[in-house]
């Protein structure tokens, strides 16, 4: 679908860790702005298998804060009930 708009570099389809099944969302990498922009324009509500779309431009990751469970590997989260 995004290749209708220009030249895209990198896909990476998000899936859950444990189960491997898609979580309904991804990026798409594309090297020129304005190709990207009309992308997104463009896609942005498409219906895809009966549900709409909702492209966007990704935002930077939210800067959690080290809590006493985050401190580098393992991988595991801190999960708040």
């Amino acid at each position: 679908m995004f290749e209708a708009y220009g030249t895209v570099d990198r896909v990476n389809l998000v899936t859950d860790r444990d189960t491997g099944q898609a979580r309904g969302f991804g990026f798409v990498e594309m090297r020129v702005n304005a190709e990207a922009d009309n992308a997104i324009a463009g896609l942005n509500g498409r219906e895809l298998d009966g549900r709409a779309l909702n492209v966007n431009e990704a935002r930077p990751k939210e800067d959690r804060g080290r809590g006493p469970r985050s401190g580098g590997g393992g991988g595991q989260r801190q999960r708040r009930w």
